[in-house]
């Protein structure tokens, strides 16, 4: 059977002493704050690229095309422009060369130090974006966000997972991706708000809005706690016991204690950690370091998290309605994302994974199926008010099912299957890939859907058939496993067994089904 087998403990690995504590989950709390600069961009982003005051002073060749647009005029090119696109992207190409640094970065000075440089980037972003003259200086604003991204989702996600219970590491890491989308519904809600706004000023309060995510960031970096993988690692280990005492909320950690420092000795016998992750016995964890974050981006969630407003309008919706369309979507998916995080510590990861791409597959073929019908390949055409309800249903239905599935599952498998030694150089190349991806998508996009038409929402639908697949022969369960002990479950695997040598640390604790 897919899957091959599991470690005992119902999947769960050695049982550590202490339960969950009011300290650790704030902590946790506090950390995940990292996602809401990620969520905030991405709602901001699309927004303001649909209103009219933005797109005649900065791109001019688009809003003429929208403004003269006659019936004869594909609406699927309305908003094709390199330029606006590249506005869109930029960021994540700051991103992805930032990750390099981040990852040397997080695992010399620890996680929390990591946040805090994303944070304060960040924030610089949001001011040059904010007093932006013209378009280089918004760029140059979205390459300082994309440093600031990519240190935070560098840091973040590997932060809150080994602070976390192994129990409960699912939920609280999760909280990452929750940030992320109340970020992205929030940006949705100022965006509606500042284009109804007199003036030509509502996209500035929009663009400089965002400081206030990254000051929450940057204050997070300075306060919140090391955490003791973190500690141990650079020789702290005395001040690794305590903080393991308080987030675990028992004075008897000894046996977590000392795999963590086990696990900390062998990874300093590792000069090179991006040699090291080349090696057989790390090329399972190597491949889910590529797909997962590669997968995430081709299910095409951001031709609807980037352009929302621009993808409704496109489809006929007016300029409020398609700003409300988009804080409709966002609702959507905050609310399944808590569904996330009710159930993936109690269904496991795969459950998640594999009803979710059946139900993005079944929502974009219908999306493209209806658009298809109402505008076919000329691109001209229109949506009734019931179609165009109907596709936002589904629109929404997608949203969700991305929502409790790839959005943070794909950040949180990553996460937890690194051993300490190549963590840092696991987790660079998630966000590395992810935000190769996202740049090409977001790069993209707006000639693709003119290029391809109806037929784009196919494209990414195939992709989705592949990645359900992938999950359903490659992917182990990896609910309640503690994170050092993530080698058992390697070894049970039907196939990555065979890439798990024998002496692998914590190997002999698996037990087959």
């Amino acid at each position: 059977m897919a899957g091959g087998g599991f470690v005992d403990n119902r999947g769960g690995g050695r049982q550590y002493e202490g339960g969950v504590t009011l300290f650790v989950v704030f902590t946790c709390m506090v950390g995940a704050t990292g996602g809401l600069i990620f969520g905030y961009d991405i709602g901001i982003s699309g927004g303001v690229t649909s209103m009219d005051v933005f797109l005649k002073r900065f791109f001019p060749s688009v809003y003429l095309k929208e403004k003269a647009a006659t019936i004869h005029e594909s609406a699927y090119c309305k908003f094709d422009s390199h330029l606006l696109q590249l506005f869109t992207s930029s960021l994540y190409l700051a991103a992805l060369v930032a990750s390099f640094f981040a990852s040397a970065i997080t695992r010399a000075f620890g996680r929390r130090v990591s946040m805090f440089i994303g944070g304060l980037t960040f924030l610089i972003g949001s001011i040059l974006n904010g007093l932006a003259q013209n378009v280089m200086m918004l760029i140059i604003g979205r390459m300082f966000l994309g440093v600031g991204v990519g240190f935070c989702n560098q840091s973040v996600p590997v932060y809150l997972s080994e602070m976390a219970p192994a129990k409960l590491r699912g939920a609280l890491n999760i909280g990452f991706q929750m940030a992320t989308t109340i970020g992205i519904l929030v940006a949705n809600m100022i965006n509606y708000v500042t284009a109804k706004m007199e003036g030509n000023n509502g996209w500035r309060i929009s663009l400089g809005l965002a400081a206030v995510p990254a000051l929450m960031v940057t204050v997070g970096g300075i306060f919140l706690p090391d955490s003791p993988n973190s500690l141990i690692d650079r020789g702290k280990k005395e001040e690794a016991r305590k903080m393991l005492q308080k987030i675990r909320g028992t004075d008897n950690v000894e046996d977590e204690f000392q795999d963590l420092v086990e696990a900390s000795e062998a990874s300093k016998q590792v000069n090179n950690p991006w040699k090291n992750i080349l090696e057989r016995r790390n090329r399972p964890q190597l491949i889910f370091a590529v797909l997962i974050p590669s997968f995430q981006q081709l299910t095409g969630i951001n031709v609807i998290m980037f352009y929302a407003p621009v993808l409704f309008k496109t489809l006929g919706f007016g300029s409020g309605a398609s700003l409300m369309s988009a804080v409709i979507t966002g609702v959507v998916n905050v609310l399944a994302t808590v569904v996330s995080i009710v159930c993936v510590d109690r269904l496991g990861r795969r459950a998640l994974f594999l009803e979710g791409g059946i139900q993005m597959l079944i929502c974009q073929v219908l999306v493209s199926v209806f658009i298809g019908q109402a505008f076919g390949s000329t691109g001209q055409g229109s949506l009734g008010k019931g179609s165009a309800d109907f596709v936002l249903f589904l629109i929404c239905g997608y949203v969700a099912a991305f929502a409790w599935s790839w959005g943070p599952l794909g950040w949180l498998v990553p996460s937890e299957i690194f051993p300490l030694e190549i963590r840092s150089a696991g987790t660079a190349i998630n966000v590395i890939f992810n935000m190769i991806f996202t740049f090409i998508i977001g790069q993209c996009f707006l000639t693709m859907l003119c290029a391809m038409k109806y037929g784009l929402f196919l494209f990414f639908s195939g992709f989705v058939i592949m990645m359900t697949l992938f999950i359903y022969f490659f992917m182990p369960e990896t609910k309640n496993v503690p994170i050092e002990e993530m080698n058992a479950v390697w070894k049970a695997h039907w196939f990555w067994g065979n890439y798990i040598p024998d002496d692998a640390k914590n190997v002999q604790m698996s037990k087959v089904a």
